[in-house]
């Protein structure tokens, strides 16, 4: 069957090429229609690597055009790349503290202003001048570290940013500063104040810009009408106009999304940490908030799509649509595979090594089938279709995707007694404060691995704050978000 399918496929493509020979179909349609081949998708190999930075590099973007590639990296530099040649245009030290999140190119400012966050709790604007030097300075700053940042469609000025201090930031560069939105608050029913939702990721709606999306440390995927918050700040509540869950998800202790994704149609693509992927119709929505809800208008839900096989548990990955019409998705996984499914039924059509650890983020070209990616490694990987007869899908493929659910499941909560809870949170509390003073004390720090386990443990935490003064660290390995 799986042989008759890609015959069929594999036709379908080269009629394609033939109706542009004979005129019969335009240039537009052929390259949407062979963009979105599963045969091109299939094809996809190892295109080039970008070498350059001295850490891992944790994000790519391309630009508006998409001859332009930006990378961020451990290193805490910036470097901007010409992919289809693969040389280092420019390179420059940001002036964040630590490990850079997120860097991406301003549309419509010829790609002169790049933004990026990073684990310092810092936003920055590096500008480029008309000399070739890069002005960098400091726009906003949280709490805890910055993994996302969301840059408003077509605008070269606005965009916001999210941080584990559960803040949301507005950002107008015409200003030069930050605008405090809300703070985003767990939606337990305690008998305590309630708690911040440590927030991975940020995306607006492309066909309604008005839209965002979060997601954090709890299960639900919240989206915010940028309407409802006044210019000066003052409305500082959090009001969501919906939210997205997979049904057995509701009410978990154990799950966090750490990736979201809008597709041109306002499908909703949410990755959870140690759980799967999902993607969300408009129409799933459940209202805007759950305590409201009862659990038969829950259940009559339609249940999103799900997207299995790679696994989600040690890093803060992202996921994407891939294809002219977003008719792919896109993951990296623990065990250094990237991972492609059609988006309709949820087929996995393409599996390569993509890492020798960890794959966290991966980019797609804005107009041809070419996408980047990073992970732990120190470069950057492009990935274009390639002549060649490799398998789209690997031998083993089974014990790979077996292998990554049998240790999802293995790490399934377990239950504790509260005595044993409380034991825990002070032995890491302790930790969490023996790091931040060795950090700030110790000038020779020894190494990243050293300090992966404590970094990690502080992460969880949504009260420490970084000096301005951090002298900085050693790079050779990636540090576990």
């Amino acid at each position: 069957m799986e042989t008759t399918n890609f015959k069929r496929s594999k036709h379908g493509f080269f009629q394609e090429i033939i109706n542009r020979e004979m005129i019969i179909s335009s240039p537009q349609t052929f390259s949407r229609h062979f963009s979105s081949s599963q045969v091109i998708v299939e094809k996809i190999d190892l295109y080039g690597k970008l070498n350059g930075h001295e850490g891992c590099v944790n994000t790519v973007e391309f630009n508006f055009n998409g001859d332009i590639l930006v990378s961020g990296s451990d290193d805490k530099h910036v470097m901007l790349w010409n992919w289809a040649t693969k040389t280092k245009t420019l390179c420059y030290a940001s002036g964040h503290l630590d490990n850079i999140f997120q860097a991406r190119i301003m549309p419509l400012t010829d790609d002169k202003r790049i933004i990026t966050s990073s684990a310092d709790g810092q936003v920055r604007l590096g500008e480029i001048l008309e000399n070739g030097q890069v002005k960098t300075g400091r726009l906003g700053k949280h709490q805890g570290r910055v993994h996302c940042l969301a840059v408003e469609p077509g605008s070269p000025h606005i965009f916001f940013s999210c941080g584990e201090d559960g803040l949301v930031q507005h950002y107008d560069l015409r200003c030069g500063s930050a605008l405090k939105l809300f703070h985003c608050f767990s939606f337990k029913e305690t008998n305590s104040p309630p708690l911040n939702i440590r927030l991975n990721a940020i995306i607006i709606d492309p066909r309604n810009p008005n839209y965002f999306a979060i997601g954090g440390s709890d299960e639900y995927a919240r989206v915010y009408d940028i309407r409802r918050y006044q210019s000066d700040g003052s409305n500082v509540s959090d009001e969501p106009v919906n939210l997205f869950c997979p049904h057995h998800l509701f009410h978990s202790n154990h799950v966090h999304i750490t990736g979201l994704a809008y597709s041109k149609a306002s499908e909703l693509l949410v990755s959870y940490n140690d759980e799967l992927i999902y993607l969300f119709q408009e129409n799933m929505g459940l209202g805007p908030s759950p305590l409201s809800l009862e659990s038969e208008t829950q259940l009559r839900n339609e249940e999103p799509q799900v997207y299995a096989g790679h696994r989600n548990s040690r890093t803060v990955k992202g996921v994407s649509f891939f294809g002219p019409k977003d008719e792919y998705v896109m993951s990296g996984s623990d065990c250094g595979h990237i991972f492609i499914w059609r988006k309709k039924g949820a087929k996995l059509v393409r599996v390569m090594v993509g890492d020798r650890r960890i794959v966290n983020h991966l980019e797609p070209h804005p107009c041809m089938p070419f996408l980047a990616t990073c992970g732990f490694d120190k470069d950057v990987k492009l990935w274009a279709p390639m002549a060649g007869d490799a398998p789209a899908l690997p031998k083993n493929l089974k014990k790979i995707t077996e292998s990554n659910r049998q240790n999802r499941e293995d790490q399934s909560p377990a239950t504790l007694a509260p005595d044993v809870i409380m034991h825990v949170v002070r032995l890491q509390r302790r930790q969490m404060f023996e790091y931040v003073e060795r950090r700030y004390s110790r000038p020779d720090l020894e190494s990243d691995e050293e300090d992966e386990d404590e970094d990690y443990i502080s992460g969880l935490t949504n009260d420490i704050t970084f000096s301005e003064e951090y002298p900085g660290e050693n790079f050779g390995d990636c540090k576990i978000s």
